[in-house]
């Protein structure tokens, strides 16, 4: 299996809506899916951003998901979506520690649900560490703010 990284094209992006629609993924996320209007709206603002990096995850030649990096509140933050029918073969981690090595600017953050496990367990193979517990959000999820300082 062969999991490589590559630029955003407009014919990736029905993939991606449908990785998000995914109940079970939007339950480990505890991101809640967007209709096509959002999804379009948010992904035109992604691919216009300069400041953004942006890549697909493919899986020997087939688009398996993304990993974004992006600034906010003064953090790079990091944040992946990977299609189920890909979890539990190393794919995020692989694709995550391909990843970092474009994404220069340390520290760098990810947030994750304390639910997730597997990608608690993916950030922790790419080197990351809790860095605080902030109070659950309005929608009651509880989440890490983890770091890779290095």
């Amino acid at each position: 299996m062969t999991v490589e990284l590559r630029e955003v094209v407009p014919e990736d992006l029905p993939v991606f809506f449908e990785h998000q629609r995914d109940p079970l993924a939007t339950e480990m996320a505890a991101f809640p899916s967007r209709d096509r209007d959002a999804f379009d709206a948010h992904w035109k603002r992604i691919l216009e951003n300069p400041s953004l990096i942006a890549n697909t995850v493919t899986v020997d030649g087939v688009v398996a998901g993304n990993v974004v990096a992006f600034e906010r509140a003064g953090r790079w933050l990091i944040g992946y979506w990977i299609g189920r029918e890909y979890w539990g073969h190393g794919v995020a981690t692989r694709a995550l520690a391909l990843f970092l090595r474009l994404v220069l600017t340390r520290p760098v953050y990810a947030y994750v649900a304390k639910h997730n496990v597997g990608s608690i367990r993916v950030l922790e193979k790419c080197g990351f560490t809790v860095a605080e517990t902030p109070p659950p959000g309005e929608d009651g999820v509880e989440e890490y703010l983890m770091v890779l300082a290095r």
